[in-house]
């Protein structure tokens, strides 16, 4: 995929792709039910100016054409990773073959992701998923929504984008809880596609998360992982990171 030069950043030290690319879901906008972007997330460190001088460099959101692309500074992107933010815990946990460009200094933050493996995420997965299971209940029509989106959500009753979101997210986190590791690029890809299209019914969908809400509680409890993410060891990451690529 030809991804364009203006949605990177300079100092890019991590690209993959996220969203329907990297879970294996993605339904063009040329199919009947597809409403999908084409997304990508990067991480890239600042110059010199922005930690030792007066200089600053802001997080990056750019949407050119069919791409949608947002890129983080390396200690906003750590930052979020300690508060277990599903959409940035996702680029540690890629296949190789959804990774676009790594630098020598971003394989690094992919060889110590472990650091931000947590019990904590039992609360950011669940927030997100609320947040999805809101939005497909009362679907009032938001800004983001194109027509041919919002025509789906007229026919099938309920928005069945966010009800995927809603079954692969619980689904996530209960794993996440129970191996310390993400599956990004699911295995359930088909029958979270059919949810997509619409073919589980609103009750359908209520069941399954209703469901995997309480698995992933007794996850919680039985989880192997340490409640909160290494703080210490985060901190030196991120200065290794930054030292490495300016001065090595």
């Amino acid at each position: 995929m030809n991804i364009p030069q203006e949605v990177l950043p300079d100092n890019l030290i991590l690209l993959g792709y996220r969203g329907s690319l990297a879970h294996g879901t993605y339904m063009p906008p040329s199919s009947p039910e597809g409403t999908d972007d084409r997304d990508i997330m990067g991480v890239f460190v600042a110059p010199l100016e922005h930690y030792m001088g007066f200089g600053r460099s802001d997080n990056k959101n750019k949407f050119v054409d069919e791409w949608d692309a947002v890129s983080y500074e390396i200690i906003k992107f750590v930052k979020l990773l300690l508060k277990c933010n599903p959409n940035v815990l996702n680029l540690l946990w890629l296949d190789e073959s959804l990774y676009v460009f790594k630098h020598p200094v971003g394989q690094i933050l992919i060889d110590k992701r472990n650091i931000f493996a947590s019990k904590k995420s039992y609360y950011t997965f669940c927030g997100y998923a609320y947040s999805q299971l809101k939005k497909m209940t009362h679907h009032e029509y938001k800004g983001y929504m194109g027509q041919k989106r919002k025509k789906l959500v007229d026919k099938h009753g309920y928005d069945t984008r966010n009800a995927s979101h809603l079954i692969r997210l619980l689904r996530m986190g209960i794993e996440f809880l129970n191996d310390g590791r993400l599956y990004v690029h699911r295995a359930d890809a088909a029958e979270l596609i059919a949810i997509k299209k619409g073919e589980w019914t609103l009750t359908q969908v209520q069941d399954e998360a209703e469901s995997l809400l309480s698995l992933m509680e007794e996850s919680y409890y039985k989880s192997p992982l340490p409640p909160e993410p290494d703080r210490e060891k985060a901190e030196r990451l991120v200065m290794e990171i930054i030292t490495s690529y300016h001065f090595k």
